[in-house]
């Protein structure tokens, strides 16, 4: 549904009233297309205290922006914060951004490195957190459709391991994502040797070669993310209801992927999934989901188990057979799709809020356990108000107000979460592992 505020604010009669009146000024954000692949512009590389993981600027080099050091219209800035370990180093901070974030170019992003807070150094602790606060404050304040995030790289590790996640984040694909925190993992040896022993992706095509179930993807979120990865080169299976079957089969059909119509709550999903990707699946994502709002005063126990059995126990259940029975080989990707409903809760929606609260407990469990026990990384996206034919059915204020409750005052788009899926599932994304990656634009809802 077209977003009238959005165009409004974009004319000189719509930026000269709402001014006046103090109402939000959302700014077109740039999304990634075959023609602009690339945020116009350098990347300003800083640094604040004494760094403490190795190969930064060379893991820059390669992140798509040409690296400067010294800007007067960035594109992107990257601060390397990692040797921060006092509350006295935190000026390093204010020192190395405050005289050049005014100069962030519209559509702009800031990436501060930081690393893991110590268990052992309160003060080390202390001033890594602190960033975290910086950073998510950073990304209520720049506006222009820019945005901030904090990456936490583990102490003495290389950068190298950040490469994917500093590609994503310096690049037009991650549009709807700001304030956000991706703490990285030591990978296992394991992984380190399948990872050295694996050629380096096509960046155009990173997914070449790996097979994709995509659940819930006869529209909305699921197609777009079952195009996204399409286009990054993934054999798609898209899977959807047996009732869906005819617009499932549109969408696999226009992207040149299968078509699985199952019910994912079948007892026999996981064998039917298995039997459907013969040579293995390295990438399940879980979107497939419903909603049964009622206040919980008034909410039958049919509707509560409904929500819970499509939304957490088929993923429970299905994550479970398929990596016990060796369908998802190693270097597999598990993404799942959670919620700031689940983050947050939301009203009418005590079901909905627990199945996604749900999987945010599932990932986090097993993520590690799945890393060393099957060499998989299990994540999941938490979508905010995303423009679908679900929102546009909303109220019109209660709308309104879903869109501009955020930093960037606008709605994101199914794309937003495609592309934050398709990073999650790249072969460079194996530190990346137990996080769960808010697409929300910095809704003001929730932590």
């Amino acid at each position: 549904m077209a977003d009238r505020y959005l165009h409004l604010t974009g004319t000189a009669p719509g930026r000269f009233l709402t001014r006046r009146l103090g109402l939000p000024q959302p700014a077109p954000l740039r999304r990634w297309t075959l023609e602009t692949p690339h945020l116009d512009g350098p990347l300003l590389h800083l640094t604040a205290g004494v760094p403490t993981v190795t190969e930064v600027a060379e893991t820059l080099s390669r992140a798509g922006l040409p690296v400067v050091s010294r800007s007067d219209r960035p594109a992107a800035i990257v601060l390397d914060a990692t040797g921060v370990a006092t509350a006295a180093g935190l000026g390093d901070v204010h020192a190395a951004l405050h005289p050049v974030v005014r100069s962030l170019a519209p559509g702009g992003r800031i990436v501060v490195l930081g690393t893991v807070p110590s268990p052992d150094d309160h003060h080390q602790a202390a001033a890594q957190q602190a960033l975290e606060g910086f950073v998510r404050s950073l990304g209520k304040e720049i506006g222009r459709g820019s945005t901030a995030q904090l990456v936490r790289i583990p102490g003495g590790a290389s950068a190298h391991a950040a490469e994917s996640t500093l590609r994503f984040l310096l690049s037009p694909r991650s549009a709807y994502v700001s304030g956000q925190v991706i703490e990285l993992t030591s990978a296992t040896p394991d992984q380190a040797a399948d990872q050295a022993a694996t050629p380096a992706p096509d960046p155009a095509a990173p997914l070449t070669g790996r097979t994709a179930l995509v659940t819930g993807a006869a529209r909305g979120i699921g197609a777009a993310v079952a195009s996204v990865l399409a286009r990054d080169g993934a054999q798609v299976i898209a899977l959807d209801v047996p009732g869906a079957r005819e617009e499932l089969e549109r969408t696999a059909d226009r992207l040149g992927a299968t078509a699985l119509p199952l019910d994912i709550t079948a007892r026999d999903a996981a064998d039917r999934i298995a039997a459907a990707a013969p040579d293995g699946l390295g990438i399940l994502v879980h979107n497939a989901g419903i909603t049964r709002d009622r206040r919980l005063a008034n909410m039958p126990a049919d509707r509560w188990a409904s929500v819970i059995e499509v939304n957490l126990d088929s993923v429970l259940r299905t994550t479970d057979e398929l990596l016990k029975a060796g369908a998802i080989p190693r270097g597999g990707r598990i993404v799942a799709t959670a919620s700031i409903a689940g983050i947050a809760g939301n009203t009418g929606q005590t079901n909905y809020a627990a199945g996604k609260a749900g999987i945010i407990g599932l990932v986090r469990s097993l993520g590690p356990r799945a890393a060393a026990d099957h060499g998989v990384t299990v994540n999941a996206v938490a979508p905010g108000f995303i423009e679908t034919k679900m929102t546009a059915a909303v109220p019109l204020f209660i709308r309104e107000a879903g869109r501009r409750m955020n930093s960037l005052s606008q709605g994101g788009l199914p794309v937003d979460v495609a592309e934050a899926v398709a990073w999650f599932a790249q072969p460079g994304s194996t530190a990346v592992n137990g996080q769960v990656l808010r697409v929300c634009g910095q809704s003001l809802l929730g932590a």
